[in-house]
């Protein structure tokens, strides 16, 4: 990370020689519990608030009630970042969230936060008049092991669909 530039894991370019392989990336995505949202004010201020979320279907899964400001912000300007919960270790999305309407995705939804979280809400709880519920598909993803923190920093610059 000479000069704080970062090589890429597309071309491997740069000296990446301890790059995170996407698996390292997923993992991580996959095993943090809270994830933090950064979403933009409408007046350009950025709001970051803690989410209960997954990563599904090559995208960071969350939800929140229609008249929070990040769901406010997210229908102003659906452009968002997220992070994992694991500072040492950190998973970074960029992407757009888009709001989910389909029963089918909803259910999904609803399904693997159960698993995930071991609480037990119904689809009704995702009443998509009330609470919104958003896949972000990831535009790009920056990963780092604080272990190797010279030669991990790793960036993606589409995620891969796992």
């Amino acid at each position: 990370m000479p000069g704080y530039g970062i090589a890429d894991a597309d071309t491997g370019a740069d000296g990446g020689s301890g790059l995170l392989p996407w698996s390292w990336a997923v993992e991580h995505l996959t095993g943090s519990h809270d994830y933090w949202l950064a979403t933009v004010r409408p007046d350009g201020r950025p709001h970051v608030m803690p989410v209960w979320g997954l990563w599904d279907d090559g995208g960071l899964w969350f939800s929140s009630g229609l008249a929070s400001r990040k769901a406010r912000n997210l229908a102003a300007d659906p452009r968002c970042t997220a992070t994992t919960d694991q500072a040492r270790r950190p998973v970074v999305v960029e992407g757009v969230a888009a709001r989910m309407r389909e029963p089918a995705a909803i259910e999904r939804f609803t399904a693997g936060v159960n698993a995930k979280y071991g609480t037990d809400y119904g689809v009704d709880f995702y009443d998509p008049d009330v609470n919104g519920c958003y896949r972000m598909a990831p535009a790009w993803v920056f990963a780092l092991d604080d272990d190797d923190f010279v030669h991990s920093p790793t960036r993606w610059r589409t995620a891969p669909r796992t």
